[in-house]
């Protein structure tokens, strides 16, 4: 869908590039996370993917052809869900959708959106009036007004509530499934892991991974396990070796002791957040 090659960005008056000469690509049909910390490069690097900076340094492509070919057309490619909702308040939910449904040549429908997203009581409600987790929500069935091929969401579900954060997640999946593409940036760890079929670390404007979730905590997981067990009231740990579960020794130990928990070493995609940009995550 996109390739990416020596793409670098300095803002004006900044001695330091915000993006600098970073190499990926994203597959048709995938689910492609961008992480990294805040001011990393990746807000730079989606307005760059959907055209808001133009005077870059290096290669887009976007279906094998050079982004700076594609006029207007493009937009009607993709669909953006940035983090801070875009709405006019003083319109009403219906109002806002079909004012932005007017700027393309093909819309949906927009009830079973805002129904699966528990706004269709709400169409009529000022966007002024919504919560955040409302606005979110909007700004998500905005994104998929023009039936899109790729979407651009940053924090999807941060500020929203769990059931309607999983209704989202679910959307998203069946985007995918229906061969849409998705290029995800969030903080919330949890739900790349759950949605991405690959991601990338950038920290300061520079990529450092870029693999598989499953692939990454394998390279930075440990192969062991660690069993819990009480011994004369006492709660233990021992750790063996993930080679050491075939020998008999192992078994009888888990035979012969009260077992509590037994956890393989593979760690969290937000430790490896941390290990990989150095900076710890918040909130």
């Amino acid at each position: 869908m996109f390739e990416v090659s020596e793409l670098s960005y300095c803002y004006p008056q900044s001695k330091v590039c915000a993006v600098d000469g970073i190499d990926f690509k994203i597959n048709e049909g995938e689910i492609f996370g961008f992480l990294g910390p805040s001011g990393a490069g990746k807000s730079t690097t989606q307005k760059l993917l959907i055209k808001m900076i133009r005077d870059y340094q290096g290669e887009i492509l976007y279906h094998g052809k050079p982004l700076h070919d594609y006029g207007n057309q493009f937009y009607e490619d993709i669909g953006v869900s940035f983090e801070m909702p875009i709405s006019f308040s003083k319109l009403t939910a219906m109002e806002n959708l079909e004012f932005f449904q007017r700027l393309y040549r093909k819309t949906v429908d927009v009830e079973p959106l805002l129904k699966r997203v528990g706004l269709w009581e709400h169409r009529h409600k000022k966007a002024g009036q919504y919560s955040k987790g409302m606005k979110i929500r909007l700004n998500f069935v905005r994104a998929l007004l023009n039936d899109p091929k790729m979407l651009f969401l940053d924090e999807p579900t941060n500020g929203i509530d769990p059931v309607n954060s999983m209704i989202l997640k679910d959307m998203i999946r069946e985007f995918r499934s229906d061969g849409g593409t998705v290029f995800l940036t969030s903080h919330i760890m949890s739900d790349v892991d759950q949605l991405c079929d690959r991601v990338a670390f950038i920290i300061n404007g520079k990529l450092r991974e870029c693999d598989s979730p499953r692939n990454l905590k394998l390279k930075y997981g440990k192969r062991v396990v660690t069993v819990e067990y009480k011994e004369k009231g006492e709660l233990l740990t021992k750790e063996f070796p993930m080679d050491d579960i075939k020998k008999d020794s192992f078994h009888q130990f888990l035979k012969t002791k009260d077992i509590e928990t037994l956890h393989s070493g593979e760690t969290t995609l937000e430790d490896i957040f941390i290990k990989v940009t150095g900076v710890a995550l918040h909130g």
